[in-house]
């Protein structure tokens, strides 16, 4: 980490930030948890108070949040987390996404007729699960960082479990969305009073299955969910109809989380550190070091030549991205070629100050293979988090179901992912180029989840973020670090900001929170911002160390908030 090189020249001069923009924001001296549910971010700060670690208070805000929030994460989905320790000044990556089972085949998601199944049609079937890996996760993580015993970090989920909790208004919205889980009959029988209407905001929910499985977990670890009663429920429950899945006890059992060095590169005066692929980590970096290559940081949130960049700089590399990254033990990812500094320059230039005509091609960095472009459509049912303890350990972990309760699927009380329809639903294009992202027994998704840390150029804790979003997870990222880096907001200022995801011919966007004057100038210049936004929308959490704490913010989207001591 240390030996990263740092660009030579300091910020820009920074754009001013006006008054609405920047928050007042209290500071924590000691710890903050940044979480999409205050029941979640309070089990957390419990466990910090308690002299627990960074590590210890995300699993416990894990538990909490599959239970509170099912709708996003949960004890049968996966994550992707980066790890700050502060005594070494070091970042690790680690990687708990889902994995395809051995039986999976290159043409699953296809229909009888070769084509791809309807969407929808997907997620419901039982080959959308893939062994899930966000437990495995944190129980490596935990093993290798934390301070207090592992069983000891599941008492608040289980007693709201067993107790019951208060069914908040975003949770009782999901119950009665357009979803098509909601139709699913698990989702139907867990959401329903006895006289067959649905809970709503303020009912008491109830789920002694999802205690009863807390319970093993604290005394068996991660084992008891990828072997034994559990396992063999998750198998049973996947071979169901409609359309069985092929996922076997040995998956489970053999299910292994990936621990590697965090991905980092500089950016201005900072270093960004995300995970390594096949996660939104290099789509990040990417967008960042096409933007160092712009005026932004002398712009601001005012300024609609800042979000004609942004836009501009997501559709090179939404392009690339959706072109190249795969599972890179399968399929080669031309990472050190998309991060190069000159394919950087060359790809910046072609940002100006018009909008695209057309969505532009994938770029040829040094050593991409033959692959064609992948479309996958990644709804957002997802999570993120943000921990700093008292010793400036750093938690950044962005956590999956895939879509709204994953597959609709329950067992022993929590969801199953659907996270398989990540991949490419067809292994080739029209014209037979085949897809990086393609399904293989074995291997992982494409994710979007792109958690991260920021350090100063000395190694120093300075940010942490990411959000849920499904594809749009990048931009939402993207967004906030430029608000941040560059513009100097606070973090709930940044994670309030209007959204603008550009991602080939599709632009989304929030037009009425821009401020006046942006979207008519963007119109002028070829941008039309429109709605179009599906899922879940962005859920950005975060922390940034100030002078005397840590100041938090978390999105006004959702319910979540930063707490801190």
């Amino acid at each position: 980490m240390s030996r990263l090189l740092v660009g030579l020249f300091a910020l820009a001069a920074l754009a001013s930030v006006s008054a609405q923009a920047q928050p007042t924001t209290s500071l924590a001296p000691h710890a903050m948890v940044a979480a999409a549910n205050p029941l979640a971010a309070q089990a957390g700060l419990a466990v910090l108070k308690e002299g627990g670690s960074a590590i210890d208070a995300a699993v416990a805000i894990q538990a909490v949040l599959g239970l509170v929030e099912p709708q996003s994460s949960g004890l049968g989905g996966g994550s992707y987390m980066v790890y700050f320790d502060a005594r070494a000044r070091r970042i690790t990556a680690y990687d708990g996404r889902e994995v395809a089972p051995m039986g999976a085949t290159p043409d699953m998601f296809l229909g009888p007729d070769g084509k791809p199944l309807p969407f929808f049609q997907a997620i419901l079937s039982g080959r959308s699960a893939g062994a899930p890996g966000a437990i495995a996760m944190l129980a490596l993580a935990q093993k290798e960082h934390g301070l207090r015993p592992w069983a000891s970090l599941f008492g608040d989920a289980e007693a709201l479990a067993d107790n019951g909790f208060v069914v908040s208004p975003r949770l009782a919205g999901m119950i009665v969305s357009r979803a098509p889980q909601t139709k699913a009959p698990d989702v139907i029988a867990y959401f329903s009073k006895p006289d067959g209407s649905r809970l709503a905001a303020g009912d008491r929910l109830v789920n002694h299955a999802y205690a009863a499985t807390l319970r093993r977990l604290a005394a068996e670890g991660p084992s008891a969910l990828l072997t034994g009663p559990v396992a063999q429920a998750i198998v049973a429950r996947v071979h169901q109809d409609p359309q069985p899945g092929s996922m076997a006890l040995s998956d489970l059992a053999g299910y292994r989380p990936h621990e590697a060095a965090a991905l980092c590169r500089p950016y201005r005066i900072y270093i960004v550190c995300s995970d390594q692929a096949p996660s939104g980590g290099p789509a990040i970096l990417e967008a960042l070091g096409l933007l160092e290559h712009t005026d932004i940081a002398a712009r601001g949130p005012n300024d609609p030549e800042a979000w004609l960049e942004i836009a501009e700089a997501e559709q090179l590399m939404y392009a690339d991205r959706d072109t190249y990254e795969g599972d890179p033990a399968f399929t080669p990812f031309p990472l050190a070629g998309l991060l190069a500094p000159d394919y950087l320059a060359s790809r910046a230039r072609l940002i100006g100050d018009k909008a695209f005509p057309a969505p532009p091609p994938p770029g040829r960095p040094a050593g991409a293979p033959n692959v064609g472009l992948d479309s996958t459509v990644e709804p957002g049912g997802t999570s993120h988090l943000v921990i700093v303890d008292a010793a400036g350990n750093v938690v950044s972990m962005t956590t999956t179901v895939e879509s709204i309760f994953g597959d609709g699927r329950m067992v022993d009380g929590f969801f199953l992912n659907n996270q398989l329809t990540d991949f490419s639903f067809s292994p080739r294009t029209a014209n037979g180029a085949p897809i990086a992202n393609a399904v293989a027994p074995g291997k992982r998704p494409r994710s979007s989840m792109a958690p991260v840390i920021v350090l100063t150029r000395d190694g120093r804790f300075f940010a942490a973020m990411g959000s849920p979003g499904g594809n749009a997870i990048p931009a939402y990222v993207l967004k906030s670090l430029v608000a941040v880096l560059d513009w100097g907001m606070s973090m709930q200022a940044a994670a309030a900001l209007p959204n603008l995801v550009a991602r080939g011919p599709m632009i989304a966007s929030e037009p009425q929170k821009f401020p006046p004057g942006v979207v008519d100038s963007l119109a002028a210049k070829g941008l039309a911002l429109k709605g179009g936004f599906v899922g879940e929308g962005s859920g950005v959490h975060g922390v940034v160390r100030r002078p005397g704490g840590y100041e938090g913010g978390a999105d006004p989207r959702r319910e979540g908030v930063a707490i801190g001591y």
